[in-house]
Parts: C-alpha cells; sequence; structure tokens
C-alpha cells in the first residue's frame, strides 16, 4: 500500500506543479516520475531549511509540489540557455 500512497502523492504533485509552472500535465508516467524527483528534491531542500514533514498526505504532497516546482523551474532555465 505504500507504494500506492508514494505514486498518487507523485502524481498529484507532478500534475499541480505542472499547471503551475504553466508547463501543463506531462501524462500519468511523466506526473509520476516528476513529483516523485520533486519529492527527493523538496525533502532535501526542506531539510536544509530545518522544515520537517509530518508524514501526513497534506505534508508528502506540500513537500513533492515544492520540489517538483523547484526541478520545472530549473528545468525551464536549462531550456532556455
Amino acid at each position: 500500500m505504500d507504494l500506492v500512497y508514494f505514486l498518487v502523492i507523485g502524481a498529484l504533485a507532478g500534475w499541480l506543479a505542472g499547471h503551475f509552472m504553466e508547463g501543463g500535465s506531462f501524462g500519468l508516467l511523466g506526473n509520476i516520475i516528476v513529483g516523485i524527483v520533486g519529492g527527493i528534491i523538496g525533502g532535501v531542500v526542506f531539510g536544509f531549511l530545518g522544515i520537517g514533514s509530518d508524514g501526513s498526505l497534506i505534508g508528502s504532497l506540500t513537500t513533492a509540489f515544492v520540489g517538483a516546482v523547484v526541478l520545472l523551474f530549473f528545468v525551464g532555465q536549462s531550456k532556455k540557455g
């Protein structure tokens, strides 16, 4: 069940970040990948700032969303330059 939870959070975070960054949706698999990588990046960023997720649905989704936005920002910047 943890894997399903992990994939759902990743897909939702990737979808939200894609729309927030005006990139649109990346398809189910793309959203999952963006969300999972975003979760890792968000965990590192929040850890560096001393902010911890409580492990709840909202906390996990927020961490993955913030990380996915950071990821998409840097991907967008690398495409421009």
